[in-house]
């Protein structure tokens, strides 16, 4: 059976791919298990999407793992999510550094327990010299968090006199975000087919085209990344503007 990968174009691949891995809780219910049994076996979508980005030639994944609104859900299932954390995380760092991903997070992890802050200090260091893909996990992360973490730098900044209200600009701003030194997404996607970007990236998703699957999360694999990717080959990008106009 011929594979989607065989349709993408090479010379027009998003240099930057975030996803919403969503659908975890709905694919263990069908199974009849518990929510965690959907998160456990969401670990092989995670492992597909970074291997696939990372033999087609992405240069940054930015993956939602937990949000700030995640620690309403029940403390049980919190829990097993911050173990099932530490204990990936563990397992999987020989291989993250043997396929040269660079692993980094956006979110205040400081509130996260202190086994999941070591284990993640610990990859990152491990992988921080790595040249392939950036893979970033969003962790205690929220859109408007971080919009408001940097207005509060930029506050600081004119306070002190290091630069004037009237000078800070789209660019400016961006840089105090915490992206800062990689592209905006170029392409979401959505799995579980909600429609809806549940606080994620809101700054970097200005132009981003979004691509929504009711594939669930933990049965995603690299055919549904391709898929995602002929999708936005497909589309014509104006940023606002009216492209391809004749005379």
């Amino acid at each position: 059976m011929a594979s989607l990968k065989e349709n993408i174009d090479f010379n027009n691949l998003p240099r930057h791919i975030a996803v919403i891995m969503d659908g975890n809780g709905r694919w263990a219910k069908s199974k009849g298990a518990a929510r965690i049994f959907g998160h456990r076996n969401a670990i092989q979508a995670v492992k597909d999407v970074t291997e696939g980005c990372g033999e087609l030639g992405i240069k940054y994944l930015t993956l939602y793992a937990f949000s700030t609104e995640n620690w309403g859900r029940p403390k049980e299932e919190v829990d097993a999510l911050m173990e099932l954390l530490v204990n990936t995380l563990q397992k999987e760092i020989n291989s993250l550094h043997e396929n040269h991903v660079k692993l980094k997070t956006i979110g205040d992890v400081s509130h996260l327990p202190k086994d999941c802050q070591n284990n993640l200090a610990q990859a990152i260091e491990a992988t921080k010299n790595n040249s392939g893909l950036t893979m970033q996990l969003a962790l205690n992360y929220s859109g408007r968090w971080e919009i408001v973490e940097a207005a509060k730098r930029l506050a600081e900044e004119a306070k002190k006199g290091l630069i004037q209200p009237e000078e800070i600009d789209e660019h400016y701003f961006s840089e105090h975000l915490k992206t800062t030194g990689m592209p905006d997404p170029e392409l979401l996607i959505r799995t579980s087919g909600e429609l809806r970007v549940s606080n994620f990236l809101l700054w970097q998703i200005a132009y981003t085209e979004i691509f929504i699957t009711p594939t669930l999360w933990p049965d995603f694999r690299k055919e549904n990344l391709y898929e995602a990717i002929c999708a936005y080959q497909k589309r014509e990008r104006r940023f606002g503007k009216v492209l391809n106009t004749t005379a």
